[in-house]
């Protein structure tokens, strides 16, 4: 199986929180990648992980990984364990369990700075705390979910920066693609 350095990047990141969290469910782990991928964006122009978003009902959701998440490919299953749990409220959780230490070798100092914030932040934050500052007003998933009525459509990462900011972040992808395709 080939691995690509953002399949390495989105496991070790799901380590990495599933690590340094407490409540680490799919849910609350969905939300911590969609802060590091849309926050990355934001400063870069480029995503963490390499995954796509959708807006679903109780936020974002990175279909492919939800997708997944059933029936892990090998790379994942070595590396992590989903067991779904019981809570009080008797809904079970499906947690995270990682069966390796989380390796930084894969992150840019940037990519860990962002990834410690996120845990500072969240550490013993619950599920729905996180779904409820996913849905803020005029943030990327309530500009697809309830402004353009897009339910389950893909946000798209540009919905993160100011409408400033979108062009200058586009020039800057389309000049790195260029000097890509001169070097390649």
């Amino acid at each position: 199986m080939l691995i690509l350095r953002e399949r390495e990047k989105l496991i070790q990141a799901i380590i990495y929180f599933a690590q340094n969290t407490r409540f680490c469910g799919k849910v609350k782990l969905f939300k911590l990648l969609y802060f590091l991928d849309f926050e990355h964006f934001k400063y870069t122009g480029r995503s963490v992980t390499g995954l796509e978003y959708a807006a679903w009902k109780m936020g974002p959701v990175p279909t492919a990984l939800f997708d997944e998440i059933n029936a892990p490919e090998p790379d994942m299953a070595s590396a992590l364990e989903f067991v779904e749990t019981p809570t009080r409220l008797g809904n079970p959780m499906l947690s995270v369990s990682p069966k390796k230490d989380f390796e930084n070798m894969y992150f840019s100092r940037r990519e860990m700075r962002l990834m410690e914030q996120l845990v500072q932040e969240y550490r013993e934050a619950k599920a729905d705390d996180l779904v409820e500052a996913t849905h803020l007003e005029n943030k990327p998933w309530d500009k697809v979910f309830n402004q353009e009525k897009r339910q389950s459509q893909t946000i798209p990462y540009e919905y993160a920066l100011r409408a400033d900011e979108s062009e200058q972040m586009r020039a800057i992808a389309r000049d790195r693609e260029e000097l890509i395709r001169a070097i390649g």
